[in-house]
């Protein structure tokens, strides 16, 4: 009694601490919604908070735990590498680890449809993926001559300084960040992209699958035709795998699924192992004599730091594995076919899947719908978040290491949490939530 008495304690001291040097307006969300969840002990799929309720995480921080919490393929490598004597590193020195993962990641984007495989050529790393993304952009203006950068409204690529100004005036404009030559088109208007890219147009940037969007799948015939576009006008194609590489989608790379190769890719969350941050940015040959001048032109401090490379390159290993990517795919089809059926059997309130792979948006009939569908879930042990540029959709995401079993256990709960709508508890949260204009 003394011990659970000591742990209530200690969770409200963190809220009240957590509203009072971090931020009380999220804290004020987080009790509007009875989401105050403080993150224990966690190992695989699950992961318990401070009440010691479990929930199996199938948001993953958009791909941060795609191996599951605490994986110990990946936390032997990391201990294995502190043991060894490996700290940071100097990023103006040359570097086993570096040089090492660089590789890897530059033959994981080969294709294997074309002979000689076709691939990206090189590798600069960092530590979040929005300096992935202020690289990407940095590179497409040197090598052009050119200013414009074309994204999708609605898409997100970050929260720093370039990366931001790519992403949904959302993100820009409380921190007056829009800067000139950044403009968005609608995802519509990718099908005619031609009338979009002009001569002036350093880059489009594109998140294979735009997840904040709320996870549409864009066709392959639209991809392939802004591939050959971005071609004809000599305008940089920088794909966005952030959330949506490292076998995520069944293919290593989600670029994969549509036989197109972009000129630059970023990537970065599940490159962490759900243990230590790193980012990358990849890209074609071309690129390289931007640093031909200086080749110090670009430094990250932490970017590619030795203990961070013993830590991907783990990743790589356990996704190279034989069959893991194949595992994935079973697992997606698997859920597609279930997914569907609640689609067909439940008669309104998820009205549609999208899916690549394991990367899935479940579409609501209304964004009330979908916030009391997330608590009701929570309510069930299945943790998962909103898009949040289309609040009708609920991000999908379990770790790619789930077994058959997990997945089926992660479908019932979904079913059970879609039956309890109906319930009265949740018609009046529902309710609740249009009262108050959530």
């Amino acid at each position: 009694m003394g011990m659970r008495k000591s742990r209530a304690v200690s969770s409200r001291r963190t809220i009240r601490d957590f509203s009072r040097f971090v931020s009380r307006f999220k804290a004020r969300f987080y009790a509007r919604y009875r989401m105050q969840i403080i993150m224990r002990e966690r190992g695989g799929i699950r992961f318990q908070d401070h009440k010691g309720r479990s929930y199996i995480n199938c948001h993953c921080n958009g791909g941060v735990f795609n191996l599951g919490h605490q994986n110990p393929v990946i936390r032997q490598a990391l201990e294995e590498a502190l043991r060894s004597g490996l700290d940071i590193g100097n990023h103006h020195l040359i570097s086993d680890g570096r040089a090492r993962l660089a590789r890897e990641l530059v033959v994981s984007t080969r294709s294997r449809k074309s002979w000689p495989p076709s691939g990206l050529a090189k590798c600069v790393f960092g530590v979040s993926g929005g300096e992935a993304v202020d690289l990407a952009i940095k590179l497409a203006r040197a090598y052009s001559g050119r200013d414009r950068i074309v994204s999708l409204r609605g898409g997100y690529h970050g929260h720093t300084g370039l990366a931001v100004a790519s992403g949904d005036a959302a993100y820009r404009e409380p921190f007056r960040s829009a800067l000139p030559h950044f403009e968005q088109i609608d995802l519509e208007q990718l099908e005619h992209i031609e009338d979009q890219l002009d001569e002036n147009t350093a880059a489009f940037i594109l998140e294979t699958v735009p997840a904040t969007l709320g996870m549409p799948v864009i066709t392959e015939q639209t991809m392939r035709h802004v591939r050959q576009v971005c071609d004809q006008k000599g305008v940089t194609l920088i794909l966005d795998e952030i959330q949506t590489g490292l076998g995520r989608t069944g293919e290593f790379w989600a670029f994969q699924h549509y036989g197109i190769l972009p000129d630059i890719m970023v990537t970065g969350k599940g490159l962490s192992g759900g243990i230590y941050p790193m980012a990358a940015t990849l890209f074609s040959k071309k690129y390289e004599n931007i640093f031909k001048g200086d080749p110090f032109i670009h430094i990250s401090t932490f970017g590619g730091s030795e203990v961070g490379c013993a830590v991907s390159l783990a990743v790589l290993q356990i996704i190279q594995s034989p069959g893991f990517l194949e595992t994935v795919r079973q697992r997606a089809q698997y859920f597609a076919g279930e997914l569907q059926a609640l689609v067909n059997t439940t008669d309104g309130p998820l009205i549609e899947v999208r899916q690549l792979g394991l990367f899935m948006g479940l579409v609501f009939s209304d964004h009330y719908t979908c916030l009391t569908m997330l608590k009701a879930l929570l309510s069930n042990g299945i943790f998962t978040v909103y898009a949040n540029n289309d609040k009708r959709v609920l991000q999908f995401l379990p770790p790619l290491i789930l077994s058959a079993n997990e997945a089926a256990e992660i479908v019932a709960r979904l079913r059970q949490s879609l039956a309890d709508l109906d319930s009265l508890r949740y018609r009046v949260l529902k309710k609740t939530l249009k009262v108050i204009g959530a």
